[in-house]
């Protein structure tokens, strides 16, 4: 017996005034009153208050069990409808509160950070305190032996139950307590009972316990009272009856047999024990034999991979019996919901087993729930299952807590504590003395676990993951389709459950194929919701993790899960978020440490493939308003075209490109120097062309656009020209598609500046006229000026040399008009290299000698390079040899600086072949091998052709004869692929060895 049923909600009441045999003793005519020992009601005075609808009528239980502490909204609203609460909840929930409030006396019902709480009642106005206050003050007589005054209190408590407690109350929160409530009025029903057959009033209990145990059939104690009311009336074959009656029940219905009392007070009757006929105190339960727990839920049996895991952590728990004197052995893993934490921890404490012979304790925690497990609640059922009587155990945390240390003192227990909320939650439950061990699982890194050894469980390797599925579905189904298999365990991100789902639901679909369920995996919108099977479901155990989230956590990771890039720096979740660097790192941390984010690298940032598919549901379907998101991405692109403009204008300074971009609302990053900002922009490149891609429509198109013009170096450089080049084209369809002529224009120009690096000339000279034709007629002028450039040098490798020049000479114009005297110089290097073609070598030497006076002159390094390289053709074709080689070296640092891996190659082309002109043949092949590494990279096919045929001539220079014919036919190949003019040259050169 105790003084009220312990729920967490609960303080315990002051003790109230009573009168008599427990009337409450009114001190106002027309205080409140309320009743929850029945149905829900409200009275001021003798007047009956109108408490509303079920839910109203629930929103005010949930806060009188309270008892003065505040609920929040979320708590309310979980308690009212559980999981499955409607759209306008929490607006329905502001409703009941107003009504009640307008009911109650002012000042009974308060509103508090985000909650609500009634406060100011006097004492004894709730049915609940006054009887737990009897049920203490009975106690308390019992123990002083006055069982006259104790059975007086426990019927006054039990009289003020009016039916069923919470009667008609909706809501899991009410069922819970209905139970709880039930279960203490039988608790002290039966106190009152043992009191009665105390006094020697069996005869009246008889028909009272009758009664009870026809409502109440498995209940044993309520049948031992009524074993010994019979008994003591003379009636023994009734109450052996009773319980031969009780030991089929229980067989029947629960597998198990009477507990120890019961059937010792058998043998007792049939041994007709003298104490027995004597009213006494009830004998107490048998001290319990030492158990042995052994709780461990069942190993999976197809338990895949995971072996250093399940080595490492096999040796630490080892350790804990091993090492004499060692403090217990403690292990947390963490990890995203879904990645096997509880598989593994129960795999391995399983294998631990005979380390721990005294038992194993197992229990959920409930951490990613709403309503995670007390620790002194666990406690209570360890104490039980390590044999401790439950009138042994003690009410408070920490005497359970001292109690349960001391019980594994000097035994070797292993305690598997699964799905923790946090390290204050496990601390309590963890057993403290050497020999035993600990294994936690959590969804939280518990950096605060003082001694814990620390896991961090990733997602199956890729052989590891195909091995899990094909132990599911069978080696036949999944040997005939490989590659199908593959794609699934890849949809499902390579994690454990949703693995073990999509397998089942194979395994169970006898007439699918492996490319049935890829191709149903395949709809990322529709990934989540192919992923259930049963009572299984990857969304469900995301849901839990996002439903611990606080507000401005669940918007961060709702937000940023809206990004197409694989992981998103610290700045450009800041931009996303619209908040500072330090808060957006805090809450990204946080969300970290919930494993609901992973930390790439310092700084960085990415999601779980289908952690990312449930962000974005939950943005869509909770992001109020809906333009939040599209406000979000546009923040992202405004940042990348913003940092990505400056980093453009301090590789080239002078150049105006950066003068005729879209305007960008967010700042840019500001880098101390060049080389950061180049840094800053490969590592972002990934992320950032997936940017690109993502906003190809609507009002950011032309911001896409512009960022990738700004990102050249991406291209020019060949570190990401595929991902570059298939960005440019998305751009351009979707430009064409908007009919937005400006943004199309310059798509056209990106794509042809790619193109050219890339050796696909005839494509770009194609893309660039229509870049010059859409910029016209958008009266667009830089794209206009660069698209007369890329046509020039187009027309002058495809040996249009008058066209070419018409184009450059207006290139030049143009640039000079437009006040871009970078690209003026770009122009001006090109026409060189067209009268060099045309046996203008000292008109060639002046412009190249004019184009690179003008980067420099502008402090353009990367770009002068580029007049160096210009100059030193010019220099080589007019005979000075020394001259072009030194201008050709001093452009080469500069080009591996600046990461242009084109210009690198066709640098040490140039330098091969003035060698082969200074008869330097093993000079020039050196040379001529290091330039075919990144120009078979980039460049195309003919820059490769063009360099192929200068190893050659220097292998045959030096004697390797078969070498050099090795190159020349690759080159001739080449060459008569593509249609090229150069392929008569290498025929020429391959003529005398045909011959012989």
């Amino acid at each position: 017996m105790d003084g009220g049923p312990r729920v967490p909600e609960q303080r315990r009441a002051g003790s109230v005034a009573m009168a008599g045999t427990g009337a409450i003793a009114e001190s106002k005519s027309q205080a409140l009153r309320f009743s929850v020992l029945g149905p829900v009601r409200a009275w001021r005075g003798e007047s009956a208050l109108n408490t509303g609808s079920p839910q109203q009528r629930a929103l005010l239980a949930a806060l009188l069990l309270r008892e003065g502490r505040t609920a929040t909204a979320a708590e309310l609203i979980d308690a009212l409808w559980g999981t499955e609460p409607p759209s306008q909840a929490l607006a329905a929930l502001r409703t009941y509160a107003s009504r009640l409030r307008k009911v109650l006396d002012p000042g009974v019902l308060v509103s508090e950070s985000g909650g609500y709480a009634v406060r100011g009642l006097r004492e004894g106005a709730l049915d609940l305190a006054v009887a737990q206050e009897l049920a203490t003050r009975a106690e308390k007589a019992r123990g002083g032996n006055d069982l006259g005054r104790a059975r007086e209190l426990l019927r006054d408590a039990l009289d003020l139950w009016d039916g069923e407690p919470l009667a008609g109350v909706p809501g899991p929160y009410a069922e819970a307590q209905r139970a709880r409530l039930e279960e203490w009025r039988l608790g002290l029903l039966e106190a009152r009972l043992d009191m009665d057959l105390e006094q020697g009033c069996h005869a009246e209990a008889v028909s009272e316990l009758t009664a009870l145990t026809a409502a109440h059939p498995l209940r044993e104690r309520l049948r031992e009272l009524l074993m010994l009311a019979l008994y003591r009336g003379g009636r023994q074959a009734e109450a052996l009856a009773v319980y031969a009656d009780t030991r089929r029940l229980l067989a029947e219905e629960l597998g198990v047999d009477p507990r120890p009392g019961l059937s010792e007070l058998q043998q007792r009757i049939l041994q007709a024990d003298p104490a027995l006929a004597e009213p006494s105190a009830p004998a107490a339960e048998p001290a319990a034999a030492v158990v042995r727990p052994a709780q461990l839920p069942a190993s999976v049996p197809d338990f895949t991979g995971r072996a250093t895991f399940v080595t490492e952590l096999s040796e630490v728990l080892s350790s804990a019996s091993e090492t004499e004197g060692r403090v217990m052995a403690v292990s947390a893993l963490a990890g995203i919901g879904g990645v096997g934490k509880t598989t593994l921890a129960v795999h391995v404490a399983h294998r631990a087993r005979p380390a721990f012979p005294d038992g194993q304790l197992y229990v959920d925690l409930q951490g990613a729930g709403p309503r995670p497990a007390e620790p002194e609640t666990v406690l209570g059922s360890f104490l039980r299952a390590l044999g401790t009587a439950d009138s042994a155990i003690p009410d408070s945390l920490e005497e359970r807590a001292a109690l349960y240390r001391s019980i594994l003192d000097g035994r070797r227990v292993l305690v598997l504590l699964d799905n923790a909320k946090d390290a204050a939650q496990v601390r309590p439950l963890l057993p403290g003395t050497e020999g035993c061990a600990a294994l936690v699982t959590s969804r939280v890194r518990m950096l605060d676990l003082a001694g814990a050894h620390l896991v961090d469980l990733d997602v199956m390797a890729p052989d590891e993951a195909l091995a899990l599925f094909t132990r599911i579905v069978g080696e036949e189904r999944v040997a005939a389709e490989r590659e199908a298999a593959l794609d699934v365990v890849a949809a499902c991100g390579f994690l454990p459950l949703a693995i073990r789902i999509a397998a089942s639901r194979l395994a169970a679909r006898r007439t699918w194929t492996v490319s049935v369920l890829a191709a149903k995996l395949a709809d990322g919108r529709r990934r989540l919701d192919e992923l259930q099977a049963g009572d299984l479901a990857v969304k469900a155990t995301f849901d839990l993790g996002y439903g611990q989230l606080e507000p401005a956590q669940a918007r961060a990771f709702r937000l940023l899960g809206l990004a197409d890039g694989p992981d998103v720096s610290l700045a450009a979740a800041a931009a996303v978020l619209d908040l500072p660097a330090e808060q957006t790192e805090d809450l990204l941390e946080s969300l970290v440490d919930t494993s609901l984010l992973e930390s790439a690298a310092p700084g960085r940032y990415r999601f779980h493939d289908l952690v990312r598919l449930y962000a974005r549901a939950c943005a869509e379907r909770e992001e109020r308003p809906p333009s939040e998101r599209a406000a979000a991405l546009s923040r992202l692109l405004d940042f990348y075209l913003a940092t990505t403009a400056g980093v453009y204008a301090i590789e080239r300074p002078g150049d105006r490109l950066v003068d005729h971009l879209e305007p960008a609302g967010v700042p840019a990053l500001v880098f101390p120097d060049r080389r950061a900002a180049q840094d800053w922009l490969y590592s972002e490149a990934v992320p950032l062309l997936a940017c690109v891609r993502q906003s190809s429509s609507g009002p950011t198109l032309r911001r896409a656009v512009d960022l990738l013009w700004a990102a050249v170096d991406l291209a020019e450089s060949g570190a990401n020209f595929k991902e570059y080049e298939a960005a440019g084209a998305a751009l351009r369809d979707a430009a064409h598609s908007a009919r937005d002529g400006r943004a199309e224009g310059r798509a056209f120009l990106v794509l042809a500046n790619a193109r050219h690096w890339s050796g696909q000339f005839a494509q770009a000279d194609e893309e660039a006229r229509q870049a010059l034709a859409l910029s016209e007629a958008a009266d667009d002028p830089l794209p206009r000026c660069w698209a007369a450039n890329i046509l020039g040098a187009f027309s002058f490798y495809q040996s249009r040399y008058a066209e070419a020049e018409e184009y450059l000479e207006r290139a030049i114009r143009e640039f000079r008009a437009c006040g871009d005297l970078s690209g003026a110089a770009a122009a001006l290097c090109n026409l060189s290299r067209l009268h060099l073609q045309t046996e203008r070598a000292d008109s060639a030497v002046h412009l190249a000698r004019q184009g690179t006076e003008m980067y420099e002159e502008l402090g353009h390094s990367l770009k002068a390079a580029n007049g160096h390289y210009a100059l030193g053709l010019a220099l080589g074709a007019s005979g000075r040899l020394d001259d072009a080689a030194a201008h050709l070296d001093q452009a080469l640092p500069v080009f591996r600086a600046g990461r242009q891996r084109l210009w690198e190659g066709m640098t040490l082309f140039r330098l091969a072949e003035l060698d082969l002109l200074a008869q330097r043949p093993a000079q020039a092949a050196a040379y001529a091998e290091m330039a075919l590494t990144p120009l078979g990279e980039i460049g195309g096919e003919w820059r490769r052709g063009n360099v192929l045929t200068v190893p050659g001539k220097a292998l045959d220079g030096i004697g390797h004869t078969g070498r050099a014919q090795v190159c020349w036919r690759e080159a001739l190949d080449i060459y008569e692929r593509l249609a090229s003019p150069e392929a008569a040259e290498v025929r020429a050169l391959l003529a005398p060895v045909t011959a012989a």
